[in-house]
């Protein structure tokens, strides 16, 4: 009986795929065919050495294969060779002269960063997505993981390891393998990847053929946690260090993430700002002259915080530098510290141009030795890099289904306050104080009241909204807004506005916000949405999540389907596993939907909460 609602499902399937369902261009398109291809996120990949690596004063060595991202046995026993096989020279970006790592292969890479009983869970990335998945009968080559080496810069990862010719050939190779085109799941930094992968095909493709390599290749783009104006944990990552739960001090963790080419890729930046790519060329047929231009709105002038809730990094530095503050490490560990009070400290307050145009790293140059090194890779990889400027705002990609996805109502950082510590690099800056925000209001980390240009959403504890939402800038002039479970609206939405629903809340209830369009562009469909708490490192192996995205994904492959997106009136359990006993109530949850039914081999009542309906019968309501 527990197997009955799966089977059901499986032949479902297997009907609707001999169907087939009607493309916008009338052409039928087979679902079987699909792919999906993942993009992961940043530290999110397995990184394996590729040196043998003797460890004194240790009985665990590297040896080519071993796991170093991410093998917390090593890690504690071995920290200085651990952090050889991590770091990069951060000029050039090549490895330790000791110690060389490279990313895995394959869907292993991305499931558990650190397999064991143990840390298995506890590290589990993808593991519940593709569990998913094979449940609901999706055959293993349809699933294709393309991880990369995340400490590189965008350029770097082409440079060295050919990574966005080997994901063209990824795409080209599904399509042939599978006769149908992919769907892209990217998370986190990995839609930043897929940015750059859009713009570099540009320069491989005749502009005629673009378009028509994308529709071929690309059946939709499902990006989910896009920090699309940046992330506000890379300020603390650069500036003071963020261990990610590491066993490791705040300054090691410091050293090893400056060291990376990546450090700078998810930098807050200004959605005002923009530079003209060097090779506009290619599509205008008109020639380049002069170096690519970095301008701004005026919008960006008038409050100067870059459309940020506020400044992002305030931070003190001393007025005199015959009194420094701020030790570095070639500096003697005895250095009067008293210096601190003779000098007078200057508080200084960046936007996010600031910040990304290389401003604030200018400013605190002479009192942080990481600074020169930032500022070499930001304008070397970044500012210049011949393909993009990746801080800078993203238009919509032209692929024919766009889905973007986040968590929003969490309490998130959008500010911080820096202070020298007096203590030697790495450790010479303190955080003095966090501006958050949560529930449509600023707050400092003592939960004072912040002044700022605060949003009536927060974001997903990671990302800050502004970020997040950008997307809301793909949809066109009318949007179509469902909160489920509560109500629908058709409402206009003036172009670079955030639309906010507004609708009354229950603080018990955990809403779905659905923004959809599909009238603006032609044969194109662009969707927002929003999951309440929904947690920005842990959404990809929510439930929710998985719902919605197998209810969107199943609603399209349906011949019946008679409406552009799959209808919000009702949200169940799809699954068994979904259903779970009430204790409050003394039976199954979902009533409407499960049912107690005990199996031989329960070992608690919740495992005896099973599906009334097979699995058939409830998708038919989504339609």
């Amino acid at each position: 009986m527990a197997k009955k609602p799966l089977l059901c499902w499986l032949l479902l399937l297997a009907v609707l795929a001999e169907a087939g369902a009607s493309d916008e261009d009338g052409a039928e398109l087979d679902y079987s065919k699909l792919s999906g291809i993942i993009i992961p996120g940043f530290a999110s990949t397995q990184l394996r050495a590729w040196s043998i690596l003797d460890c004194p004063y240790s009985p665990l060595d590297f040896n080519p294969l071993d796991l170093v991202w991410l093998d917390t046995t090593k890690l504690l026993s071995a920290v200085n060779c651990w952090l050889k096989c991590m770091v990069l020279d951060p000029y050039n970006q090549t490895d330790h002269p000791d110690c060389k790592s490279r990313p895995d292969s394959g869907l292993s890479g991305i499931t558990e960063l650190d397999p064991g009983y143990i840390t298995g869970p506890l590290s589990s990335v993808w593991k519940e997505w593709i569990k998913w998945c094979i449940e609901f009968g999706i055959e293993a080559n349809a699933i294709i993981a393309v991880p990369y080496d995340w400490r590189l810069s965008p350029s770097k990862l082409e440079e060295r390891d050919l990574y966005f010719h080997k994901l063209k050939i990824t795409f080209e190779t599904a399509y042939k393998l599978r006769g149908g085109p992919s769907l892209v799941f990217a998370h986190s930094l990995g839609n930043h990847v897929f940015r750059y992968f859009l713009e570099w095909l540009k320069l491989e493709i005749a502009p005629k053929h673009y378009i028509q390599w994308l529709d071929q290749h690309i059946r939709a783009y499902f990006a989910v946690g896009a920090p699309l104006l940046g992330a506000m944990e890379t300020i603390e990552a650069t500036l003071s260090g963020f261990t990610f739960g590491l066993p490791i001090s705040e300054g090691t963790a410091r050293m090893m993430f400056n060291s990376f080419g990546s450090s700078l890729w998810m930098m807050p930046f200004s959605k005002y700002c923009r530079t003209d790519n060097k090779y506009w060329k290619h599509f205008s047929g008109g020639s380049h002259v002069g170096p690519q231009t970095y301008h701004c709105d005026e919008q960006e002038f008038k409050t100067n915080l870059s459309g940020w809730p506020t400044k992002i990094i305030n931070i003190e530095i001393p007025s005199t530098r015959a009194f420094d503050a701020y030790p570095s490490f070639s500096e003697i560990p005895e250095a009067n510290l008293s210096s601190m009070e003779c000098g007078l400290p200057t508080q200084l307050s960046f936007s996010a141009r600031e910040i990304s145009d290389g401003t604030f790293f200018k400013a605190i140059e002479d009192y942080d030795p990481d600074s020169k090194r930032l500022l070499y890779l930001l304008e070397k990889s970044y500012l210049g890099d011949p393909v993009l400027n990746p801080l800078t705002p993203w238009d919509r990609p032209p692929i024919k289904n766009v889905f973007c996805i986040y968590g929003t109502d969490s309490k998130t950082k959008v500010g911080y306050y820096y202070a020298p510590s007096g203590k030697p690099y790495p450790d010479n800056w303190i955080i003095t104080d966090v501006v958050y925000e949560f529930e449509g209001s600023l707050i400092s980390r003592s939960g004072n009241q912040v002044e700022g240009n605060p949003g009536a959403i927060s974001g997903d504890e990671t990302v800050p909204y502004l970020s997040l939402s950008w997307c809301k800038n793909w949809l066109g002039p009318k949007v179509n807004i469902t909160k489920a479970p509560q109500i629908k609206l058709n409402v206009k939405h003036p172009h670079e506005e955030d639309i906010v629903p507004n609708m009354t809340r229950s603080p018990r209830v955990k809403y779905i916000t659905y923004y959809e369009d599909s009238e603006s562009l032609p044969g194109k469909r662009t969707a927002v949405w929003e999951l309440d708490k929904a947690n920005h490192r842990n959404i990809v192996r929510s439930p929710v999540l998985m719902r919605e995205l197998w209810l969107e994904m199943w609603h399209d492959i349906h011949p019946d389907a008679n409406s552009k997106f799959v209808k919000k009136a009702k949200r169940g359990p799809l699954r068994d596993e979904d259903c779970y006993w009430d204790y409050g109530k003394a039976r199954c949850a979902w009533p409407e939907y499960c049912e107690y039914r005990y199996v031989f081999g329960d070992v608690h009542l919740g495992q005896s909460c099973r599906l009334r309906y097979t699995t058939a019968e409830l998708l038919s309501h989504y339609l």
